[in-house]
């Protein structure tokens, strides 16, 4: 009986496997000894091996293609096949076609990047050119035009860097200077011109005083109303009563009030203590004149006028001056002040003046409008000016940008101006960095009510060439630090509002200063530096110019 092909085809694949068994056999054991017996190893002569062979190749099946055999036959000739198709066609010239192709278009990417790199340059030669014509002006109307030069200027280097960056050894530094050398210090001091300021004599009746009054906001507004009052108090020849701390802040924690006698050189400003003594604790105000008569009497309420009557002062009815508005408060001259609240009066009180609009150019001058032989009349404590350099001394140097980092509750005020003024974090980590270039400041004083959850994304996102810059803020009390130990010697650390004047100091000593738009913080120190001569060319509110890239739906 015949067996089934499939039994058939087995019995041949056990006769080829002991073929090869024998022929391994064969050649581990049986070495040729000489060429002749070696090429009879591999010489088939007989037709029946011939035979063999061609019904063997008609028999394969897909299972055959797979088996060690087989694979060795497709091994050989694949790459013969591939190697006579190559060479006769034109295969070559495609591949080398196609390199052409490749080179002539790097080409001219190249050409182009160059060509890029030659109009940057020129641009940035036109724009050192204009920053050279307004740098020796102090124009405050240039001071914008300045800035957007330098951002420029700025954003021309970070473009050929961008296009050099390719072409960069692993050896070139980063921080390759592109500066023209005339631009020489682009975040240069502010020249103030304080030869030409319009001022006034303080020359006040001695027995004549003014009870100031400020009740609107935090302690940088109640130091701009009380800047005003001052103002008010020369022009109506009075000494000021700086306002108790029992209905207003601790003045005298923050502010030097002698060092205003002394740089007007005459006894100007009195606390309400010294007052209360002179009177024997019965203070009468003669008049009580209301800068403001809307939306309420002098922008006092009732809690604030008991407070008053505790210490002692009695008063008869608040008078309005005039029907000014605080939301809408009209511009006012010297001859209106000195004609509604001049009087013969021994002690008159003036309400709030914070949003008064009176001479605002005279007022806001460096140096401010009274005639004195010091820098500024109201600034910090002698106590916290020397904390303030022991900090820098300790922690920045001498080159640092400061910082002022406004958020808390600053996200519904921004949204309700035009433009907002609360930037994300991305948006203001790049602001922040190109001031941080331009200024070549390695650190950045941090003054900010911020969460930490915000300024560490913000600390991630500063980065210079490469290097991240450190965004410092003042650390918690340490007694391995001696930085802060005249505060903690007089008792006064841990202050509020001598934290908040501190931060104001070391923000003022910084070469340049980027400030919260709408806030009277970042306006009092401004003051400051304006006044200490310490102002910069560089100085700008966080991202001007700019508009928020996202703003949220108002509720």
């Amino acid at each position: 009986m015949d067996r089934p092909d499939s039994l058939s085809s087995d019995d041949e694949l056990d006769d080829d496997r002991q073929n090869l068994i024998e022929q391994n056999d064969r050649k581990h054991h049986h070495l040729p000894t000489s060429p002749r017996s070696a090429a009879a190893t591999f010489h088939i002569g007989d037709d029946d091996r011939h035979r063999e062979i061609r019904r063997r190749f008609a028999s394969l099946n897909l299972r055959d293609l797979f088996n060690k055999r087989s694979f060795l036959v497709f091994f050989i000739f694949i790459p013969l096949f591939v190697l006579v198709l190559f060479f006769s066609t034109n295969i070559k010239s495609l591949f080398f076609s196609h390199l052409s192709v490749s080179d002539s278009v790097s080409g001219k990417l190249r050409e182009s990047e160059l060509r890029a790199l030659y109009l940057l340059r020129q641009q940035q030669l036109g724009l050192f050119g204009l920053w050279n014509s307004t740098s020796n002006h102090s124009n405050p109307d240039l001071d914008d035009l300045k800035s957007s030069v330098l951002r420029q200027i700025s954003l021309n280097k970070e473009i050929q860097q961008v296009l050099l960056s390719p072409h960069s050894s692993g050896n070139s530094s980063e921080s390759e200077d592109f500066r023209d050398p005339s631009l020489g210090d682009r975040c240069g001091v502010v020249d103030q011109r304080f030869s030409e300021r319009r001022t006034i004599e303080w020359k006040p009746n001695s027995d004549k005083y003014l009870l100031a009054i400020c009740v609107s906001g935090q302690m940088s507004n109640h130091l701009i109303c009380l800047e005003k009052h001052m103002f008010f108090a020369a022009l109506l020849n009075r000494i000021l009563v700086i306002p108790s701390s029992k209905v207003d802040y601790q003045y005298s924690t923050v502010l030097d009030i002698e060092h205003i006698n002394k740089c007007i050189g005459r006894k100007v400003v009195v606390t309400f203590e010294e007052l209360a003594e002179e009177k024997k604790n019965h203070i009468h105000i003669d008049r009580f004149i209301c800068y403001f008569s809307k939306p309420t009497l002098c922008y006092v309420d009732d809690e604030h006028l008991k407070k008053l009557k505790a210490l002692g002062i009695s008063f008869k009815s608040r008078e309005p001056a005039w029907g000014e508005d605080v939301k809408k408060p009209s511009k006012k001259t010297v001859q209106d002040v000195q004609s509604k609240f001049s009087s013969g009066d021994e002690v008159i009180a003036i309400g709030d003046v914070f949003f008064a609009d009176v001479e605002q150019n005279w007022v806001m001058q460096p140096g401010g409008p009274l005639a004195h032989k010091c820098k500024t009349l109201i600034e910090p404590s002698r106590l916290i000016l020397l904390t303030a350099q022991r900090f820098v001394q300790t922690f920045l140097g001498k080159n640092f940008v400061a910082l002022h980092f406004r958020r808390h509750g600053f996200l519904k005020f921004c949204n309700n101006k035009q433009p907002s003024c609360f930037y994300p974090i991305p948006q203001a980590a790049d602001c922040i960095t190109r001031v941080a270039e331009r200024a070549n400041a390695p650190v950045v004083y941090l003054s900010t009510d911020a969460a930490e959850s915000e300024t560490g994304l913000l600390q991630s996102l500063v980065v210079v060439n490469g290097k991240t810059v450190p965004l410092v803020k003042r650390p918690a009390r340490n007694s391995a630090e001696k930085w802060d130990a005249l505060l903690y010697r007089h008792g006064i650390e841990g202050d509020p509002q001598v934290e908040a004047m501190l931060d104001k100091t070391i923000s003022a000593m910084s070469i340049v200063f980027i400030g919260a738009s709408g806030s009277t913080f970042t306006e009092d120190i401004l003051r400051l530096r304006k006044g200490w001569g310490s102002a910069s060319v560089c100085d700008e509110y966080l991202c001007q110019g700019e508009e928020p890239n996202f703003i949220a739906e108002n509720e």
